[in-house]
């Protein structure tokens, strides 16, 4: 199924639509607490902390939004059945940070902090990339569907990511092109995998 089609069904359904928001919630939630482990001790930047904190308020804001299709505590926490395709959705940004990281060691044979650094610059990027692409068709989608749910403060945010993004990333490589080509390239196998397994779990 496409991607507008199978979020199409999701918000077709109250229950489902709140899993999905708690699944949105969940990931934008491990974005943050990734972005937090990968900040050295002392050496933390503006721009790294405003991501940190946008991401944490975007799990915040998805999991509020369930409110207008369901009752919020039947949804408090990320446990399994709350949850849309929980063990694709917990191990999507695992797997890419990982396979991000392997990408890293072997071309370019970083380590510590300097590896950690540079795969929240390339895992990130390939996620506002993402992003960029899902929040609006959601939000088409949502608007069709007439649905008090909205995504657009998220988008705003996230065009604003990206764009701070390619910034970090020039400063990171003159190459940095290849690299975020790459990290996109993983991120768009890993992505295909959950959105599919998102549609077979609502079927």
């Amino acid at each position: 199924m496409k991607l507008q089609e199978i979020l199409g069904k999701v918000v077709s359904d109250n229950a489902i639509h709140a899993r999905f928001l708690n699944t949105l919630s969940l990931m934008e939630n491990t974005g943050a607490r990734k972005i937090s482990a990968s900040e050295h001790k002392r050496k933390v930047s503006y721009i790294v902390l405003k991501h940190a904190a946008e991401e944490a308020r975007h799990a915040f804001y998805l999991k509020k939004q369930i409110q207008k299709v369901a009752q919020i505590d039947d949804y408090a926490t990320y446990d399994d059945e709350f949850l849309i395709a929980p063990f694709a959705s917990y191990s999507y940004l695992n797997l890419l940070d990982l396979q991000v990281c392997k990408y890293l060691k072997a071309t370019l044979q970083l380590s510590g902090v300097e590896l950690k650094y540079a795969a929240y610059l390339l895992v990130t990027y390939a996620i506002e990339v993402r992003a960029d692409e899902l929040y609006p068709v959601y939000q088409e989608v949502l608007e069709q569907a007439k649905s008090k749910v909205n995504m657009k403060s998220i988008i705003v945010e996230e065009e604003g990511h990206l764009a701070e993004m390619i910034t970090q990333l020039k400063e990171f490589s003159s190459n940095w092109e290849e690299h975020a080509s790459v990290a996109c390239q993983l991120e768009g196998k890993l992505f295909n995998q959950w959105i599919e397994t998102v549609g077979q779990s609502i079927n």
